[in-house]
């Protein structure tokens, strides 16, 4: 009795907490993006399609109710309608996660906790020398319709990009030469000057189609078509979707039973919650497994042991992706290394990690690589150019630089007198980052520099994104990858262009930066202490010039009831997944999960 009082009165707590929450759901969505960041749409998801029409006969019957026990709810994933099915469109698949790596299946996936590859569609690849990539695939594969994939299918994939410059990975045929199908499991790609950093990436985001039914397809249908009744390798089928949910139902005939082992739920209800109390509220109560919203107050509830989390205590969550400050470089004063690098030291990180989040995350290593990368940060760089939390030290660089209180108002004037107010930015609604620029605002205030927050609509955040009419603003597209070159293709991407929709948003314009940035891409991922010494170099010049401020890991927000399904995966797992339904971290171990969940009571 005295426990059901206490999660009454948490539940009434958390309501209040809570309700000034009221963002879509999901907050700060994870980057549907693959990890090496392609072109993202320059506006929200569009409305749905009208759904297909129904077959003539026989006419399919779609159940509305689902049996519990074969059923796993999850949520946050989808922030908007669903609008499209089409697996060469990530941007738009955050509404319809599960259509890569659900539907359509990779070469390889990707486990993050190991830094391992795992042979999918493909069984092996192997460099035979430096231009040279033969890759074998399993035999018995299938597409749901029962045809069989082969190479051709593969090979007609990757052509593709090469025949539509539209599709994201169309930049592999700038080094690759050409794709020989040998027979039905045996292919062969030649490249000249390879970029083998670029391909292993491409080998865990490249969805794989069918060439029987993607050939007849218009250019319109394969760019930008919506692609409404998929037909894929994979795990799960795309039944059905509503105003608020996908379902997708789990395929019998997958060719990955007998390998992999057979996913536990039947169905998946993928549900786009109005709130984030809303969400809190059904996972306390089971109905639903699973929710990857961003939840503030779930660490009491977890203490409590109403909830669960990967972790038991302080940051609760895996680490995902990282969240950097871009720094305007074409604007005064960002343009002057001497400033970004006071602003770095000026930053209140601590308490964006501790009072906005409430512990959920991390602080990010000034390098802004992953924890999972750990092993590729140059210590000795971030010791001696590395940053913290330090106003004294932020006031004295300003005034080394010649930032000084010319006018006693308490906010310093450029070297040249003038005086400057920036603003920081986020989308509205997106209620933690707007927490975050508070305290980046106030933060930088303490320290003489004269920043204020400012949170536009989405559409007007983006455009000025990618267009580069910011001051400084807030993006997390640093995705978990199987190459640390993913991350620094993002802060670094180039050339400088008048829309810069896959990264560098800052626009810096550096050299030096871009030939080492390219020279990580030559390096074979074999080659790790390669790969380390020139990281080093990026690492070095980064933290000299500091056009990009890490700050914090955005969690992998995951937040599980047993009450139905259990098996999840947690600190002490022997071998631990990632219990995510985000777009384009399916085949980075959310499908493994799936296979290892039991329902309750078993």
């Amino acid at each position: 009795m005295k426990r059901s009082m206490l999660l009454v009165s948490i539940l009434v707590a958390l309501s209040l907490v809570l309700a000034a929450c009221q963002a879509p759901a999901a907050t700060t969505p994870a980057p549907a993006e693959p990890t090496q960041a392609p072109a993202a749409p320059t506006e929200p998801p569009a409305e749905p399609t009208e759904p297909p029409a129904e077959p003539e006969a026989p006419v399919e019957v779609i159940p509305t109710e689902f049996p519990r026990a074969e059923t796993l709810y999850v949520s946050g994933a989808a922030w908007g309608p669903a609008s499209t099915w089409n697996p060469f469109q990530p941007g738009s698949l955050a509404n319809t996660t599960g259509t890569i790596g659900f539907v359509y299946e990779f070469l390889f996936n990707f486990d993050p906790q190991t830094a391992t590859m795992i042979p999918w569609l493909a069984e092996s690849g192997t460099w035979t020398d430096a231009a040279t990539y033969d890759v074998v695939l399993r035999d018995g594969l299938t597409w749901s319709d029962g045809e069989p994939l082969t190479a051709e299918d593969v090979k007609f994939t990757f052509e593709l990009a090469k025949t539509y410059p539209a599709l994201w990975f169309s930049p592999v045929w700038n080094y690759l030469t050409g794709v020989t199908a040998a027979d039905a499991t045996h292919l062969q790609f030649t490249f000249e000057d390879p970029l083998y950093q670029e391909w292993d990436n491409n080998l865990i985001n490249v969805p794989i189609v069918p060439r029987h039914l993607w050939e007849s397809m218009t250019e319109e249908q394969i760019t930008v078509g919506a692609n409404e009744k998929p037909v894929g390798s994979g795990a799960y089928l795309y039944l059905s979707n509503a105003e608020d949910r996908n379902i997708w139902v789990r395929n019998e005939n997958w060719w990955g039973i007998g390998v992999f082992g057979k996913p536990a739920p039947k169905y998946i209800v993928d549900i786009r919650t109005a709130s984030n109390n809303i969400a809190m509220g059904m996972v306390l109560k089971g109905e639903l497994d699973l929710s990857n919203n961003i939840l503030p107050g779930v660490a009491t509830l977890a203490d409590q042991g109403y909830v669960k989390t990967y972790y038991s205590g302080p940051p609760y969550m895996l680490s995902a992706n990282t969240a950097v400050l871009f720094l305007n470089t074409t604007k005064k004063p960002m343009d002057d290394a001497a400033f970004r690098k006071a602003l770095a030291f000026a930053i209140d990180t601590p308490s964006i990690v501790n009072t906005a989040y409430a512990n959920l995350v991390k602080a990010a290593n000034p390098t802004g690589m992953l924890p999972a990368f750990d092993r590729f940060v140059d210590q000795a760089v971030v010791d001696e150019l590395g940053f913290t939390f330090d106003t004294a030290r932020a006031r004295e660089l300003l005034d080394a630089a010649g930032y000084k209180d010319v006018d006693g108002d308490g906010f310093v004037e450029a070297p040249d007198g003038s005086a400057f107010k920036l603003e920081v930015t986020c989308p509205s609604g997106w209620t933690d980052w707007m927490a975050a620029i508070d305290v980046i605002a106030k933060s930088a205030q303490a320290a003489g520099i004269n920043i204020v927050a400012a949170t536009p609509d989405y559409g007007a955040w983006n455009t000025a994104l990618q267009g580069g009419t910011f001051d400084m603003t807030l993006n997390n597209w640093a995705n978990l990858s199987n190459t640390p070159w993913t991350l620094y293709n993002l802060l670094f991407n180039h050339p400088i262009r008048e829309q810069m929709q896959s990264g560098n948003f800052g626009r810096y314009d550096s050299q030096e930066m871009f030939d080492l940035v390219d020279g990580l891409a030559r390096i074979p991922t074999s080659d790790e202490e390669g790969m380390k010494a020139q990281l080093s170099k990026i690492q070095k010049l980064m933290l000299t010039d500091l056009p990009v401020i890490p700050l914090w890991y955005n969690g992998l927000w995951a937040q599980f009831s047993e009450s139905t399904w259990t098996g999840w995966p947690n600190e002490t797992s022997a071998n631990p997944t990632l219990p995510t339904t985000w777009s384009g971290y399916w085949q980075l171990g959310g499908l493994q999960t799936l296979i290892n969940l039991k329902p309750a009571g078993q």
